[in-house]
């Protein structure tokens, strides 16, 4: 039987607000994404990550179009549009794009620059 001294505090306010205590930093692909655990008897749980679906491209306002030029790189691109390389995923998503590498494969390729997912605005 657990007392009040083990409640962690934090997470009991957490817990009251249904705020998510979260693995990932708000700029992960995976933030908000919830685990699950699968119970193993007499072992520990093995804590894993939901699947993600990608989303869909028309939930993502365009901004502008960048067509892909010799040597550039995804990290770079959305460091340049987004001020975060870190967040090449969403350029990705904004894409229908599984495998971000795909992106600046071939010369040429018109990338679109979105806001982030279900944000509305207008073209910069």
């Amino acid at each position: 039987m657990s007392s009040l001294l083990d409640i962690d505090p934090v997470q009991a306010v957490l817990d009251q607000t249904a705020l998510k205590n979260t693995l990932f930093a708000p700029n992960s692909r995976y933030y908000g994404i919830d685990t699950a655990a699968l119970e193993r008897p007499g072992r520990a749980p093995v804590v894993y990550l939901l699947r993600r679906f990608l989303p869909q491209s028309s939930n993502f306002q365009v901004i502008r179009e960048h067509t892909v030029t010799q040597g550039e790189r995804l990290d770079n691109l959305s460091a340049q549009f987004l001020g975060d390389p870190t967040l090449f995923w969403r350029l990705a998503d904004a894409n229908d794009c599984m495998r971000a590498e795909e992106l600046t494969e071939s010369i040429g390729r018109r990338i679109r620059i979105t806001l982030p997912e279900g944000i509305t605005g207008t073209a910069l």
